[in-house]
């Protein structure tokens, strides 16, 4: 059985040290589409001590919140959350526990975030999972399956996920991503589809996130977005944000009046093509 310090930074595992991360904390809201909510929570819903929790994946554009909701839905639950930032460069034993040499020239093994919410009991947001190779996927397949576990060939220790474990993959629909391994592909599952939201939706969102805002500037980037989204553009909600936000500040920052800083903004921020393509 796994022992722990009292501070819970640390934590033993058949004699092996782990030194655990932190949970990540941040003010995140999920504004809408309360149906995306309760599918999620389904997912991770245990009905009977027979029953397993299941490992959904988000899928959507870049952009329209998949991380926000799996965040949020999680911290709903008052469970910790721990993310898992994949990348095409991803190893294995990036996702389990990686060696380090710790001050005293002795190796350290360090669990990753993924490890540590297993052992915890937290959430575990795999980000962009379908940026990973296959290999990584391999190392996970005993844990999104019945046997619930991984492990470490570098610290020889296998590890068991505690029961309150639960797990999620985001995954973008873009071109720069892998194929998912069909053995891997039927261990995540349900598909959430994230969509764009609606224009009442999109305008709380933005509301939500830029509290400062006044409403003729959110009524133009709403606009622009429920436009955009007609039009097959890629342009998301977090790009509107951040027209809004750096159109408000041309507004302070110059004495600009509105409609004219929100076309600068459209224009710096998301380029000049935008103007032509949903102005």
């Amino acid at each position: 059985m796994p022992t722990s310090d009292r501070k819970r930074h640390t934590l033993k595992i058949e004699g092996v040290e782990l030194q655990l991360a932190h949970p990540d904390v941040f003010d995140t809201h999920w504004v809408g589409q309360e149906e995306l909510v309760k599918q999620l929570l389904a997912a991770w819903l245990v009905v009977d001590d027979a029953d397993l929790p299941l490992n959904p994946r988000l899928l959507g554009k870049p952009g329209v919140g998949k991380t926000s909701l799996a965040y949020a839905t999680a911290r709903s639950q008052g469970r910790e959350v721990y993310f898992f930032q994949a990348t095409m460069d991803t190893r294995p034993e990036d996702l389990i526990v990686t060696p380090v040499i710790a001050d005293n020239q002795r190796i350290k093994y360090v669990a990753s975030p993924l490890v540590t919410a297993m052992l915890r009991g937290g959430v575990c947001i795999l980000d962009e999972g379908n940026r990973m190779g296959e290999k990584c996927w391999a190392s996970l397949a005993p844990l999104l399956d019945g046997r619930r576990y991984v492990e470490s060939i570098v610290a020889g220790i296998k590890i068991q996920a505690h029961d309150d474990f639960r797990f999620c993959a985001t995954m973008n629909e873009d071109a720069s991503t892998f194929e998912i391994p069909e053995y891997v592909d039927s261990r995540l599952q349900p598909k959430i589809f994230v969509d764009f939201p609606e224009a009442e939706e999109e305008q709380r969102i933005l509301k939500d996130n830029l509290p400062f805002a006044d409403d003729e500037m959110l009524d133009y980037v709403v606009d622009f977005l429920q436009r955009a989204h007609r039009g097959g553009e890629r342009y998301t909600v977090r790009d509107g944000i951040n027209v809004a936000r750096y159109a408000l500040k041309l507004v302070k920052a110059n004495g600009d009046n509105p409609l004219m800083a929100y076309r600068t903004s459209l224009k710096l921020i998301l380029g000049e093509a935008v103007l032509g393509e949903v102005e």
